[in-house]
């Protein structure tokens, strides 16, 4: 099997099992019971929000776990609405997101609220000029993904905050940094609020965080019973949480050395697929290595995809969570071509990927294209 799908999912790796596993069987007790089991748990759960916190360079009581990334999208969007929406109903995005912010700003918008879309340039960076112009004194939030999940385009958020507080300091900044987190350094000091999710840095499906600065109130979505926080009651889930401590800290171990594997791979398959008829490469250089887009212009996305996994090959058409049958809105707002917006594949890569696979992928791929063009 060649795995060519990071950014929709990794795998859980061995040792985050293990942690999940071992939290699980030795800490029986709920987080929230007052007697000894109970403390020892909410004692592990401390210690594994600690390293959290440590690793992102936030603070302990700033981070709000949740179900996914998606989750935490809705409870940052709809958490500061609900709550601020006395000072205005205002909001600023991208055409760049992930589906689980179009979703909850079409909710709002339906509520009253007003949503614009910030225009980019021919990278797909946000123009800074027309944000400062989109901002007014009812704007309540801008929300911009730190890398688009099918393109990998690199917004650059300390800028983009800047503009935010010169224009208007009561406005908030909320960041989706789901494909960021484990495959490149940040820093969210200028940050108000994150997203992410565990399973896109090899931990396990069903947990994510939102980071929220301290100072800051929310509008929680889940409302009762006592749990890590007063921003999304339940019980606590002390395994996953263990073992998002586990996978953030493994992933961000030897950054520096998997970052320059998953570069030079790119760099050689992109040499390799652009020397192929009729492939248009959609990502560019101000892209993050973990993700080549390009349209196979003329046939289906989908049929591709179905071509490569006769061979146990798998990548994506769009991110996982986008309508299927449409074309890629993020590629249309890229290259403002609706045929290369409609032809469009995803492959993503980790830093386990070998280049062994790379070669076997393009000699694959390659045949693939024959084949399909010849039909």
């Amino acid at each position: 099997m060649i795995y060519l799908d990071y950014s929709a999912t990794t795998m859980t790796s061995r040792e985050v099992l293990d942690s999940f596993v071992q939290s699980s069987t030795k800490y029986i007790g709920n987080p929230n019971s007052l007697h000894k089991l109970g403390v020892e748990a909410n004692n592990l759960i401390a210690k594994a929000t600690s390293q959290i916190a440590n690793i992102l360079g936030v603070k302990e009581n700033e981070i709000i776990y949740t179900s996914g990334a998606s989750e935490s999208n809705n409870l940052a969007l709809k958490g500061i609405a609900y709550k601020y929406q006395n000072r205005g109903k205002h909001i600023i995005t991208t055409n760049f997101e992930h589906s689980s912010i179009y979703g909850p700003l079409t909710f709002l918008s339906e509520l009253g609220f007003d949503v614009d879309f910030v225009e980019s340039d021919d990278n797909g960076i946000v123009d800074l000029e027309n944000l400062k112009n989109l901002i007014r004194e009812d704007t309540i939030l801008v929300s911009v993904g730190a890398i688009n999940s099918e393109i990998g385009i690199k917004q650059p958020i300390d800028e983009i905050a800047k503009v935010i507080k010169e224009c208007n300091n009561k406005t908030f900044f909320h960041v989706d940094i789901t494909q960021a987190v484990g495959k490149i350094k940040l820093d969210l000091k200028n940050v108000d609020l994150a997203s992410f999710s565990a399973h896109k840095f090899f931990g396990i499906k069903g947990i994510g965080a939102l980071i929220k600065k301290e100072n800051i109130n929310i509008e929680p979505l889940i409302h009762g019973g006592k749990s890590t926080t007063i921003y999304r009651s339940g019980t606590p889930t002390l395994p996953l949480i263990v073992s998002t401590a586990k996978a953030l800290r493994l992933a961000y171990e030897d950054i520096d050395i998997k970052y320059n594997h998953v570069l030079e791979l790119n760099k050689y398959l992109k040499n390799e697929l652009s020397k192929i008829d009729n492939i248009h490469i959609n990502s560019n250089d101000l892209c993050i290595p973990h993700i080549l887009n390009l349209s196979v212009v003329g046939i289906k996305p989908e049929t591709f995809l179905h071509a490569l996994e006769e061979y146990d090959v798998y990548i994506s058409t769009q991110t996982a969570c986008s309508k299927s049958g449409s074309h890629s809105k993020s590629v249309y707002a890229l290259t403002h071509d609706e045929k290369i917006a409609s032809s469009s594949i995803r492959i993503s890569i980790s830093y386990i990927t070998t280049k062994d696979e790379i070669d076997k992928f393009i000699e694959i791929f390659k045949e693939c294209k024959t084949k399909l063009t010849l039909a």
